[in-house]
């Protein structure tokens, strides 16, 4: 489950965490997104997905440090220090409240 204990909401309630070529996948070739957690220090990119998505950036205390839906064929790039990475099926930040500085329990 990834949970908003700041507003005390529900992200997902299922969600996979990906390693390796599994990370370097992620939602390509899907035809929906699905919540996922990873790791890297690099950006994502959304080439070749068939949907937005929307994306958190977590410190290591899980405080958001970076919420935003990602459109189609986009980069999306952050401080290099920070290195976790929630991919959510677009609008679930404006329905969950979810904002800077809230924090996520994974």
């Amino acid at each position: 489950m990834i949970r908003n204990a700041t507003r005390n909401t529900i992200l997902a309630k299922q969600y996979s965490i990906k390693k390796g070529f599994g990370k370097l996948r992620g939602l390509l070739g899907k035809n929906e997104a699905e919540p996922l957690v990873f790791e890297t220090r690099w950006g994502i990119h959304t080439f070749f997905l068939k949907f937005p998505i929307d994306l958190l950036i977590l410190d290591n205390k899980g405080r958001v440090k970076l919420a935003k839906t990602v459109r189609q064929n986009r980069i999306a790039v952050w401080n290099p220090i920070l290195k976790t990475v929630v991919e959510l099926p677009a609008g679930t930040l404006l329905r969950t409240g979810t904002k800077l500085g809230d924090s996520i329990v994974l």
